[in-house]
């Protein structure tokens, strides 16, 4: 297919809608633009077709520009009931720093609208600085223009995501599969808790399945869109849209995800009250490992490894770990201090006075890469006991994640 093709039939691109929901209104709230053009008995994608190496550039950002201005002429009497997600190749953008993508914007719609527009950008597609992208999109943002960084995941620059400081973080519901969560559950983690401190917002695209979306709302998305929703029309729908469906979906994700959370807090008191029973009943002392041990073989069923520190988090008693199912004394531990680990501290003067004992978020384990639980509770003497739950016993007992 000749570029001249394209060129000469850019007015006839189709620009399609996806509506974009979100969990508080449940309802549309926002549509993500893409466009179609048809040569010759063949279809052309055109988010697609403007990352085409082999496409000229010019030409790649004509007919992304033409997408852009196009669906704003058509959508601009419906921003003020809608938002609008642009496609944006970031490579194309900064061919002139994106004078080009802004003038369009600007020329197309009034300027107290431009706070209705999101640029959708894929940052790990850009081949540039990620400092020089940045300038232009703040210069954008003081007229109110937002970010979306797309696709984001495993691979994202973490640096990259705070310095464009987008509206919006895109994952693919893919990428919430069962077998790669668990390998990459500290990656979604770390994204939800960046979102959280950027005063930014996750959306999952791609939904396909009820399950998919109920796994999309249990981890933390506020939008969401993909064919099990809808799939993009060339019609802008209402905003009501399905807003029945959706919203009886959200409350059987309710009704589901509360008994699973009744159920695991009860199991949590239990396992709490279980090994604080088991430690009042024992005399232990952090200087004698037979009592120590002798701990530990009640602590069996539950734990894999415990000690104990003193209120400065200096460890007083040696590590008493279970490798191949015995339980062994490793004195190197000794003195070892773990003030320095995240709200250890403040752990501690909880501990003081709550003699009830506190069970830790899950989290990976530094030796063993395992996802695991920390149980603590106060001693007598200004001593604290950490006891490292089993991910066997955390896996039987649902109390994962």
């Amino acid at each position: 297919m000749e570029a001249l093709d394209i060129l000469d039939r850019l007015n006839e691109i189709e620009v399609y809608y996806e509506p974009i929901f979100s969990a508080d209104s449940q309802s549309i709230v926002a549509f993500q633009v893409s466009g179609k053009l048809e040569i010759n008995g063949n279809t052309i994608d055109i988010v697609n077709f403007t990352y085409d190496s082999s496409v000229p550039e010019e030409l790649r950002k004509e007919t992304e520009v033409q997408l852009i201005k196009m669906a704003l002429k058509e959508a601009k009497n419906k921003l003020n009931e809608y938002y609008l997600y642009l496609p944006c190749n970031p490579n194309l953008f900064m061919t002139d720093v994106g004078e080009l993508y802004f003038q369009t914007i600007k020329q197309t719609i009034d300027e107290s609208l431009l706070p209705k527009i999101y640029l959708v950008i894929p940052a790990h597609k850009y081949q540039g600085d990620a400092e020089e992208l940045h300038h232009p999109i703040r210069y954008m943002k003081t007229y109110g223009v937002k970010i979306a960084l797309d696709d984001i995941g495993k691979d994202s620059n973490l640096d990259q995501i705070f310095m464009l400081e987008p509206t919006v973080l895109m994952i693919n519901i893919a990428q919430l599969n069962y077998d790669a969560w668990g390998s990459q559950s500290h990656v979604f983690t770390t994204i939800q808790n960046l979102a959280i401190k950027m005063g930014a917002t996750l959306m999952f695209k791609d939904i396909k399945t009820d399950y998919q979306l109920h796994h999309a709302w249990k981890h933390g998305a506020r939008y969401f869109k993909g064919e099990y929703l809808q799939k993009p029309s060339a019609q802008l729908n209402p905003t009501d849209a399905l807003k029945e469906r959706f919203s009886n979906d959200c409350k059987q994700f309710i009704a589901t995800e509360r008994k699973q959370l009744e159920l695991k807090y009860e199991e949590m008191k239990k396992l709490k009250r279980t090994i604080a029973t088991i430690v009042e009943q024992s005399r232990i002392q952090s200087n004698d490992e037979e009592s120590l041990l002798a701990l530990a073989n009640k602590l069996t069923p539950y734990a894999f490894r415990f000690y104990i520190c003193d209120e400065e988090g200096f460890q007083i008693s040696p590590n008493i770990v279970r490798k191949n199912g015995e339980w062994e004394v490793e004195k190197e531990a000794l003195g070892k201090n773990w003030s320095w680990r995240p709200y250890f501290l403040m752990n501690i003067i909880k501990l003081k006075e709550d003699t009830k004992g506190e069970l830790s978020n899950i989290y990976s384990d530094i030796k063993t890469g395992e996802l695991t639980r920390t149980f603590s509770m106060a001693l007598d003497d200004n001593e604290y006991l950490f006891v490292d739950i089993s991910y066997d016993y955390l896996y039987e007992h649902n109390l994962l994640y």
